[in-house]
């Protein structure tokens, strides 16, 4: 049979179970922190023991602060040399094929240049007429020296005999056998032969001197057209282009019948003396990439090692440039253009306090540590300051001091404690 309950008793029984469970909950509340592990989280400064046997302990150390980063780069030879048009003309013939082995003076293309030939046959023809034109000049010097000889011997010849006839008109006009007339026309005449003479020879001279001077100036010009006619003949040999070096013509642009700029490339040959790597690296780390920077590789089940060779300062699409270079034996099997995944060891030239990571930083964020106390019995909780971090460890920059001894293992039964006490 069912009970009827009054409106009034039924507000105070439903009060009353209100109030009941609200003490349970109230009681389960109280009760829970004592079920959780750590500390309860309150003003009042608080302790909890740790096992020191179940604790990492790292100590903070001052050193270099090493960051590996992974790149990727590719093989290349250690040498390799472009192949430059010097003269432009059209390709005659084509003697080798892109990927042949070549040797240093092997002919690889032949061009023809009719502008060119027809310069040099034009400076031939100069040459040929400024040749014989030097060669004129040369034989009316010699002709012309022996007129001068000739021209002096006459005049010598009529000084000697002038020579003897006033010799003689001298003595005798001392005994006055002749007139004093034709003693002085005898002197005179002998005088005037003297002065020619002198005339002459000096006259000689100078028309030599000139004579000369013109055969050098055409010999300096003969020379100077020898030269250009050279250039010209050097040019005509650079159609034939030949391989510089010997390698492999790993790549040449041209094809009969093509026309070729001056300057044009038109290959390369790689020398396999050696390998090198060029990577692209995020220009974020330009600034901490230096030469002698060490990295590795795994390659065939072997780690092998390069380092930093050659730092391209261009940027190109937020990247730069990096040549690496093996330090001691590369592997064998190595192609050209292989792709190598490379780790890359940047170092820092300023020190930095250095701690190693854990599992702390779960809990921590990085953001506080444990750091012991001077007895190593007991451990106080630190506000800290990073900077940057690797797979290892933690550049810190405020909170600890070197030699400081860290916590570094998970602090997850001990998180809301300030002080632990070691045992």
């Amino acid at each position: 049979m069912d009970t009827s309950v009054e409106p009034g008793k039924g507000k105070i029984i439903a009060r009353a179970t209100g109030s009941a469970l609200f003490l349970v909950v109230a009681a389960a509340l109280a009760s829970l922190p004592a079920l959780l592990p750590g500390c309860r989280d309150n003003s009042a400064p608080s302790t909890h023991t740790a096992k020191r046997d179940r604790i990492l302990i790292s100590t903070i150390n001052r050193g270099y602060f090493k960051e590996t980063i992974s790149v990727t780069g590719k093989i290349l030879p250690v040498n390799v040399v472009y192949l430059d048009a010097v003269e432009g003309g059209r390709v005659e013939k084509v003697f080798v094929e892109a990927g042949s082995m070549v040797k240093q003076g092997d002919p690889i293309l032949q061009l023809t240049n009719t502008s060119l030939l027809m310069d040099m046959m034009f400076r031939e023809s100069e040459l040929f007429q400024q040749s014989n034109n030097l060669r004129n000049t040369r034989l009316s010097m010699e002709q012309f020296k022996l007129q001068l000889n000739q021209q002096l011997t006459d005049i010598e010849n009529k000084l000697q005999q002038q020579r003897r006839v006033y010799e003689r008109y001298k003595e005798l006009e001392k005994d006055s056998l002749i007139s004093r007339h034709e003693y002085e026309l005898a002197k005179d005449q002998f005088e005037y032969l003297v002065k020619q003479k002198e005339l002459t020879v000096e006259s000689q001279k100078s028309e030599l001197k000139f004579r000369q001077a013109q055969i050098e100036a055409l010999e300096e010009s003969l020379s100077r057209m020898q030269a250009n006619l050279d250039i010209v003949k050097q040019r005509q040999e650079n159609l034939t282009v030949e391989a510089p070096v010997s390698g492999q013509l790993t790549s040449l642009a041209a094809s009969v019948g093509e026309s070729i700029s001056p300057g044009a490339r038109l290959g390369q040959i790689d020398q396999w003396d050696g390998f090198k790597i060029r990577t692209s690296i995020d220009e974020k780390f330009i600034a901490q990439v230096k030469p002698k920077d060490v990295g590795e590789f795994d390659f065939a089940g072997k780690v092998y090692k390069v380092d930093v060779k050659k730092i391209y300062p261009e940027v190109r699409d937020e990247k730069f440039e990096v040549d690496l270079e093996f330090l001691g034996e590369h592997p064998l099997e190595l192609k050209r253009g292989q792709t190598l995944h490379i780790r890359l060891d940047l170092v820092d030239a300023n020190e930095a306090l250095l701690l190693a990571k854990g599992e702390f930083l779960r809990v921590s964020g990085a953001k506080w540590v444990y750091v012991l106390d001077e007895t190593g019995k007991g451990a106080v909780k630190r506000k800290i300051r990073t900077g940057r971090q690797t797979f290892q460890v933690l550049e810190v920059l405020e909170g600890v001091s070197e030699g400081d001894g860290v916590i570094v293992s998970s602090y997850e039964s001990f998180k809301n404690c300030d002080r632990l006490v070691l045992k």
